[in-house]
């Protein structure tokens, strides 16, 4: 049953896209099937009803007037071709048609061919504007009205009217459930294409706050090491002659740091790789630095020619690990900055103060920009500083101190509710 629905939907929705390319194709057929079906028969006994067969007129007990083969075709036409625009104008087809309707009946002739009436009606009920369905439905009951007091010599008026009002209340309602089931599939197709969209739009924004974070990752990793390293292949190269060992020592710090920048290059890209079948790498992650891991990052600019004071006030350790990440690579920035532009031999205090509800961080040298370059120009690093603590409710305070050097000063709110990193 399964698949020959399948083929009926299949087929339905086929016919569906065919009238929509060539409308016209379907008005056709239908008129084509009411005059084969309806009309035919009452040119071939030449007339209405009444020229049926023995029984039925045993049945009904009464004759209609015969019309000639012309008024017959004429009646006929009148009634069947408005149904060519009844989805274009149905109101005007259901007049028209009402219109021959009445007239052949006051004729006193009865054809097949008012099955044209119910299918108009269909049609007004399925396409046309419903404010007018209360005025066609009361010209339909006049009308057949009318045909019970013509035929009631031969059928109680109730019995007809009961007969005939339950086929106008039938093509009634398969039109309008047929109308409200387009307008519920319409109502689901502009709930997809919207909810295709805002998937879209979603994806895009996802991407772009993806491409963001990830271009944060990189700046901190790349341009803290890269500032270390090339602050200690500077120092390597002075002392190499005339101090071979801490030329050595350089060397091997160059080697930690460049190391330590390859992992954390791993571990922001790794997880950005796909594998060829499609699902992603297994690669080793480190986890994310934290708090715990600002002293050996103050050891890698103290090897560089830092000189960094640290501590701490309050639990840190309970700390959110978004929050600590943050904290981490906020300090991270501002050493990077303190060794670009102060320069070896700077003396850095650095401070966590923690308390139930926010964190306060404090950079502090003592040190003079070689090249602080605009007061009113902001680098990457600084917008990258401030985009973090934004997470975490957070403001960023960086600027020359009234005795001297550059402080830096971040105040994230820690808490329980704060975002992640």
């Amino acid at each position: 049953m399964g698949p020959l629905a399948a083929r009926f939907a299949q087929a339905g929705q086929r016919l569906r896209q065919a009238d929509r390319a060539h409308p016209w194709v379907l008005d056709t057929a239908v008129v084509v099937v009411v005059y084969l079906v309806f009309c035919l028969p009452d040119l071939l006994h030449h007339g209405g009803a009444g020229d049926g067969d023995g029984d039925e007129q045993h049945r009904f007990q009464f004759s209609f007037t015969q019309l000639p083969p012309a008024a017959v075709l004429l009646l006929q036409a009148g009634l069947v071709l408005p149904l060519l625009w009844r989805r274009r104008r149905p109101m005007a087809a259901f007049v028209a048609i009402g219109v021959v309707f009445v007239l052949q009946w006051s004729l006193d002739a009865a054809l097949r061919a008012d099955v044209a009436l119910f299918v108009a009606l269909y049609s007004l009920a399925l396409h046309g504007r419903l404010r007018l369905l209360p005025w066609a439905c009361g010209g339909m009951a006049a009308g057949m009205v009318l045909v019970a007091v013509r035929i009631s010599p031969a059928v109680s008026v109730w019995d007809t009217l009961f007969f005939l009002l339950s086929t106008v209340i039938a093509a009634l309602a398969v039109g309008l459930m047929v109308r409200t089931r387009r307008a519920q599939l319409a109502g689901l197709r502009e709930r997809a294409a919207r909810l295709e969209t805002e998937r879209d739009q979603r994806i895009r924004l996802a991407t772009a706050t993806e491409r963001a974070r990830v271009a944060r990752e990189m700046h901190d990793i790349v341009g803290h090491n890269l500032s270390v390293i090339i602050t200690l292949a500077d120092a390597g190269m002075y002392t190499a002659e005339t101090a071979p060992a801490r030329g050595k020592e350089a060397l091997r710090l160059i080697g930690d740091t460049g190391r330590t920048a390859l992992s954390e290059l791993r571990r922001v890209l790794g997880v950005l790789r796909e594998a060829s079948d499609g699902a992603r790498q297994v690669v080793e992650l480190s986890p994310q630095p934290g708090l715990a891991d600002v002293e050996a990052l103050c050891d890698s600019v103290r090897g560089a020619g830092l000189e960094v004071v640290y501590r701490t006030v309050g639990e840190t350790g309970t700390l959110d690990r978004g929050v600590q990440l943050t904290v981490y690579r906020i300090v991270q920035e501002a050493l990077t900055n303190t060794l670009k532009h102060a320069g070896t031999g700077t003396r850095v205090a650095l401070s966590v103060i923690v308390d139930d509800e926010r964190l306060v961080l404090r950079i502090r040298d003592n040190g003079q920009a070689e090249n602080p370059g605009p007061g009113n120009e902001e680098g990457h690093g600084l917008v990258g500083m401030r985009e973090r603590a934004a997470l975490y409710g957070g403001t960023i305070d960086a600027g020359p101190a009234s005795d001297g050097g550059w402080v830096v000063e971040a105040t994230l709110d820690v808490a329980p509710q704060g975002g992640t990193a």
